[in-house]
């Protein structure tokens, strides 16, 4: 049985697979062989390509910061969206990874290796996302959404280290949580959690405000009584004298109601 035809070409599908194997086992560890095997092409069409491993992941850091840059356009396009919008764990820049990306892309995971290796794309990536969590918070604090601190630069770093812990820490999230956090499942989950938290501080469900103030406005209902003055009716020939007692009754129904 044939596979479908791939439009791709034979220095894509190279490319693709060795994102794909530096994503899952780091760029160290995979050879030229590996790459070529995944491919379905031999070493040599591999260096004929690309010359060199090096400059095989030179183009695919190259390739995965493109990527990154088309999806980061939508977080800062209007100037709305923020990392923490949306219900999202990690903010939008999860929800855009998981609308925009296929099941199994390993651009998460690559961006994972990319952000920690010491290498100008890794640190070029860092800068841009950066950029961005400086424009998102100034966009919140504009729309009268949040505020910028007194450190707005320490801010918006922390807001950017809280949305990639999500993309750094994703297995261990997924082995103590049960769900992948960049699933949407994990997102419904990991999403209302981090805004609470953004909006009232570690506390903000620890005081459940509104279950209390039902008790204050059962008070003034016993005043209410006062339309028992039918009571001198049964006798009003003693009315001058028990007028004050009919004037307690209400006190007293107040206080069995």
């Amino acid at each position: 049985m044939r596979s479908m035809p791939d439009d791709r070409t034979t220095r894509a599908v190279i490319r693709d697979e060795a994102l794909r194997l530096f994503a899952a086992q780091g760029p160290e560890s995979v050879t030229v062989r590996q790459i070529a095997t995944a491919a379905g092409v031999s070493p040599g069409l591999v260096v004929h390509h690309f010359r060199s491993k090096d400059n095989l992941r030179q183009e695919v850091d190259q390739y995965v910061l493109t990527v990154f840059e088309g999806l980061l356009s939508e977080l800062t396009g209007d100037g709305t969206v923020s990392f923490e919008d949306a219900g999202a764990a990690t903010g939008s820049l999860g929800e855009i990874f998981l609308q925009h990306l296929p099941v199994g892309s390993p651009l998460p995971g690559y961006l994972r290796m990319l952000l920690l290796s010491d290498t100008d794309g890794g640190r070029g990536l860092f800068r841009r996302l950066y950029a961005v969590s400086r424009q998102t918070l100034d966009a919140l604090a504009d729309a009268g959404a949040a505020k910028r601190g007194k450190d707005p630069q320490v801010r918006a770093a922390l807001l950017l280290v809280n949305d990639l812990s999500v993309f750094l820490l994703r297995d261990q999230l997924t082995a103590v949580l049960g769900v992948d956090p960049l699933s949407a499942a994990g997102l419904a989950r990991l999403g209302p959690e981090l805004l609470s938290i953004y909006a009232g501080g570690l506390n903000a469900d620890a005081a459940p405000a509104p279950e209390i103030p039902p008790a204050v406005p059962e008070a003034p209902e016993a005043p209410e009584a006062p339309e028992a003055p039918e009571a001198p009716e049964e006798a009003p020939e003693q009315a001058s004298h028990q007028a004050p007692e009919a004037a307690q009754e209400p006190e007293a129904v107040g206080g069995q109601a």
